[in-house]
Formats: C-alpha cells, structure tokens, sequence
C-alpha cells in the first residue's frame, strides 16, 4: 500500500503511543478472562451485538446479529458464550472465517446507553448441542451457534455514541439522504424486479418471516 502525497502515516506502535499517548493505568487493566454478574446482566439485556472475525489472510467482516433481550446470548459458563445463527442470505462470511480463523470480537449494545460489554476470544461453530433447546425463538430451534471462548471482556466507555447522538431521536431521518431498503435492493441485487414487488417483500410481512429459513 503506498502512501499518499501530502500524508503522514503512523508505521510502529512507538508512532501511534507518541501521537496518542499511553493509555491509562486504568483502561490498560480494565479486561477480564471471566464473566462477573454484571457482565452476565449485560449479555441478557443487550438484543444486538456486532460480531467482527478475519479470514486466513486478515480480510475482516463485521457482521450484525439480534434476537429479543434474554434470547440473543446463551451463557454457557463463566468462560464461555454461544450465539445462534438465524435464517439469513446465507452468505456466511463471518462463519466462513471463523474456519479459518477462530479469533472474533464482539461488542454488545443495549438501546439508549452509550456504554457497550466487548468480548474477545476464540470461536468455533457448533450445529447442534443440549442448550440449543434454551435458543428457540418464536418455536425455531437455531441451525448453528457460534461458541465463543473468551479471552477479553471489558466495558467500553460512551464517547462514541455521545459524539454520533445515536439515540437522540432528534437526529433521526433514516431515509433523508439514503434511499429505502427496496430501491438499493432493486439498484444493488435485483434490477430486474419493480421496486413495488420489493417494497412489499420489505413491508409487515418481512418481520412476520424472521425465524423462517428462506
């Protein structure tokens, strides 16, 4: 990767740690090997977490997952996570790596606070064990579930979410510069349908098939 004309590039951690300075005592202390009561309370309210994982060669995915609060992460023991997979496009790019890569970070977020539980560790894909019975939503039973080992968890301050104001709904026009789902679909995946066809697929009755294997 070449460098642009006019661009000052950090090269070695020295660079960064004397452009950013060393973190504090504190933050650099702050990680954990093994689930706290907290940390378990977190994982039960949060509906939503980001998953990033890295193929053989370090080309990164970062992929959303969510079900209802209670049901998104099964808490196998004080060391260890499993999420379900539910009914998708079956890419699979995040499992795709997880084969060749076990490492995954995961960040979990719970609506309306700023503050998010990170989890990083080793991850290995599992198509059916006894706790899948505890991740049935809506009478679906998972296909698969990524099984997390963890190595790091630790909670992330808000600065993030308070520099985006991502809750304030005073911020909110979701389709003020980007157009609704139907027309990128209809622009990026498939112009041969009208876009009157997909804005129905995306209409009430897209919730309604959620859990249903396409």
């Amino acid at each position: 990767m070449t460098t642009a004309p006019g661009w000052t590039e950090i090269r070695t951690p020295e660079q960064l740690t004397t452009l950013l300075g060393a973190p504090t005592e504190r933050a650099a202390a702050k990680e954990r090997s093994v689930l706290t009561d907290v940390d378990r309370d977190w994982l039960a309210a949060a509906p939503f977490c980001v998953m990033a994982t890295a193929d053989a060669e370090g080309r990164c995915d970062a992929s959303p997952k969510g079900d209802p609060s209670g049901q998104l992460v099964h808490v196998v023991d004080g060391t260890t996570i499993a999420l379900a997979e539910r009914p998708g496009n079956r890419r699979a790019d995040g499992y795709r790596n997880i084969l060749a890569n076990p490492h995954v970070g995961l960040n979990f977020l719970i609506p309306g606070r700023g503050d998010t539980l990170r989890v990083n560790g080793r991850a290995r894909l599992v198509s059916d064990a006894p706790f899948f019975d505890e991740m049935v939503v809506k009478g679906h039973r998972p296909l698969l579930a990524v099984v997390v080992e963890i190595e790091a968890v630790f909670f992330h301050c808000a600065k993030a979410f308070l520099r985006s104001r991502l809750w304030d709904p005073q911020t909110w026009d979701p389709e003020a510069v980007v157009p609704r789902r139907a027309v990128l679909a209809s622009r990026f995946e498939a112009p041969e349908v009208p876009v009157e066809v997909l804005d129905e697929y995306y209409g009430s009755s897209y919730e309604e098939r959620l859990y249903v294997q396409p």
